[in-house]
């Protein structure tokens, strides 16, 4: 099992089509070495395209000492060597990918108590809970908030919980407060003039808040 960092970058097709991509990721992956961890989430995204990306950054994360993870695509980690994973809605559950593949890490996105009460029954490694603030990728859906953010790491008992959903800067301490493990962002990341650089900032927080260096 790998250990869970406290800090998780979050991709969508828009990002991954970028033709700089690439060139940002790797910079976002050694800048952050073993603090961060990239999540290659591409639901549109072609098969061929994401192994390409996942294949190259694989080395890019092994050579700086980061974490890479595919969401969803159970294939595509597979077939480029990966040992974890992390599941959304759509995917197939944690007990069903456990059963089929020898991953040693399956995370799990989260949306309610319900999902949370599944997830660790099913003995995920770690749980995405969003979207906590409103964020403009999910325009639809309310924040579920910080009071909810706590219940929900105290019914995840064990499992780390990871809030994702409009986490600025200025709001991390306030969800490390709330009991959560670490946060995942996206348009804070990849919005940023210099995605390394947002990186550097989010990791710096989470350490000065954790006590970790």
């Amino acid at each position: 099992m790998i250990s869970v960092p406290r800090f998780h970058v979050v991709t969508d097709d828009h990002v991954l089509s970028d033709s700089g991509f690439l060139s940002r990721a790797t910079e976002v992956l050694e800048e952050g070495g073993a603090a961060v961890c990239l999540h290659l989430r591409g639901p549109a995204t072609g098969g061929h395209h994401l192994y390409d990306l996942a294949l190259h950054l694989k080395t890019v994360a092994e050579e700086a000492g980061a974490h890479l993870i595919v969401n969803d695509r159970v294939d595509i980690a597979m077939a480029v060597g990966l040992n974890a994973i992390h599941l959304g809605r759509r995917s197939l559950s944690v007990s069903e990918t456990r059963r089929l593949v020898p991953l040693s890490s399956i995370g799990a996105s989260c949306h309610d108590a319900v999902e949370v009460s599944a997830a660790r029954e099913a003995d995920a490694s770690w749980i995405i809970l969003g979207n906590i603030f409103e964020t403009a990728s999910h325009p639809e859906r309310p924040g579920l908030g910080l009071h909810a953010l706590q219940e929900v790491v105290v019914l995840a008992d064990y499992v780390p919980v990871i809030a994702i959903g409009g986490v600025t800067i200025e709001r991390v301490p306030g969800v490390l407060a709330s009991g959560a493990w670490g946060v995942a962002v996206m348009s804070g990341v990849w919005g940023a003039e210099s995605p390394s650089r947002a990186s550097s900032e989010y990791i710096s927080m989470l350490q000065a808040d954790t006590g970790e260096t």
